[in-house]
């Protein structure tokens, strides 16, 4: 994790503090934090502290109210930007010795440079 990213997840800021920054009350935090919208972290002394990137969702869930989303509507959104999150990391994943070997196949077959069979298929048990 870069150190920007690392920083703006740090979970340092009480209750008290996200509710001046973001004008909403602790029973409204405490309503978006059970409907899994945001995922504070716990003191030793069992106090939710909450990051930078809390306190943009909490600002966003304001927006969205404002703009007359209902509480389903941002929970879609929300399941749509994780979605998209995770298809993000999985494009980016580095390829295996196996995928190199399909995709090489695939090419040299598409220019007519192999038979059907697959010499680049892989041998004996997986190391």
């Amino acid at each position: 994790m870069r150190e920007k990213e690392l920083r703006r997840s740090m979970s340092v800021f009480p209750i008290g503090t996200v509710m001046k920054l973001t004008d909403l009350s602790a029973r409204q935090i405490r309503y978006y934090e059970e409907q899994d919208l945001i995922h504070p972290e716990r003191s030793e002394g069992n106090r939710r502290m909450y990051s930078l990137n809390d306190i943009d969702v909490l600002l966003e869930i304001k927006d969205y109210l404002s703009d007359g989303l209902n509480m389903a509507g941002i929970k879609r959104v929300y399941e749509m930007k994780l979605e998209e999150q995770m298809h993000a990391q999985e494009s980016n994943k580095p390829l295996t010795d196996e995928d190199v070997r399909k995709i090489l196949y695939d090419e040299l077959i598409s220019q007519g440079g192999l038979t059907q069979q697959n010499p680049f298929q892989s041998r004996g048990p997986k190391l």
